[in-house]
């Protein structure tokens, strides 16, 4: 009797955190009404340096998507772009198996996200999972502050659901940088706290894998990341193994 009393009193506390979380990640969309800074004002990037190729592989990640079969999309900035680079050996390993788009753009911030997200072919599309990392870009100097990086990741998410909304997100802590503790890491990881709150752990769900890039004293080893921003190949095959059994579950596969 007392076991059959406990675990009702575990699911009506499971359930009442579920609520609790999908009320909140209500609010928090609703909010984005009232929100008119830069991180939530959809843009193309502009940066000098960008334009060049910005737009192009804007128009190639589209054409991929209207080739169909995609199951799993990784969406953010450089550090997710660099999949194809340091990181290739490791994604062809883990992800293309998967069917995995890499929608990750160097520089851009959760603004130009919003913009591709707007801009996206997602016609027919239904993938099972797509996988968000964004906001150190918008945390440079006086930039944006952590609640306004919050907001943009929250846009993001809501735009997500929206355009696909089959589709489970695995938001992910922006990534440490920098050699050591300090300002801007700590910018980002409050910001990475306040956008956690709208996972329901149904169709959003949150993950902070940072630990695992870090020694036990909060350092950034040039091993991982060289320039403390973008992970080599060891620094992807951490992402990669750090993430799998949660890809895997929400993928439905074995790990």
């Amino acid at each position: 009797m007392r076991r059959r009393i406990a675990a009702i009193a575990i699911l009506l506390w499971a359930g009442l955190a579920f609520a609790g979380c999908a009320s909140y990640q209500a609010q928090a969309f609703a909010s984005l009404e009232t929100k008119n800074h830069s991180a939530v004002t959809p843009g193309q990037q502009t940066a000098e340096w960008a334009v060049k190729w910005w737009g192009p592989r804007h128009e190639a990640v589209n054409k991929r998507l209207a080739e169909g079969n995609v199951d799993l999309l990784f969406i953010g900035d450089s550090i997710t772009h660099g999949w194809e680079n340091a990181g290739r050996r490791i994604w062809d390993r883990y992800y293309a198996r998967r069917n995995a788009v890499n929608m990750g753009f160097g520089g851009d911030r959760t603004q130009h996200v919003l913009w591709r997200l707007d801009h996206a072919d997602f016609s027919g599309l239904a993938p099972q999972l797509a996988i968000l990392m964004i906001g150190t870009n918008n945390s440079n100097g006086t930039d944006n502050t952590p609640e306004e990086i919050a907001d943009g990741i929250v846009a993001i998410c809501q735009r997500l659901r929206r355009r696909l909304p089959e589709t489970k997100i695995l938001l992910l802590a922006i990534f440490p940088r920098n050699p050591g503790p300090g300002p801007q890491r700590e910018k980002n990881a409050e910001a990475s706290r306040l956008a956690s709150r709208i996972a329901d752990g149904k169709m959003i769900h949150y993950l902070d894998v940072n630990d695992e890039f870090l020694t036990e004293d909060g350092v950034l080893s040039k091993e991982i990341m060289p320039d403390y921003l973008h992970p080599n190949g060891t620094g992807y095959k951490i992402w990669a193994e750090a993430i799998e059994p949660k890809v895997a579950e929400l993928m439905g596969q074995s790990p």
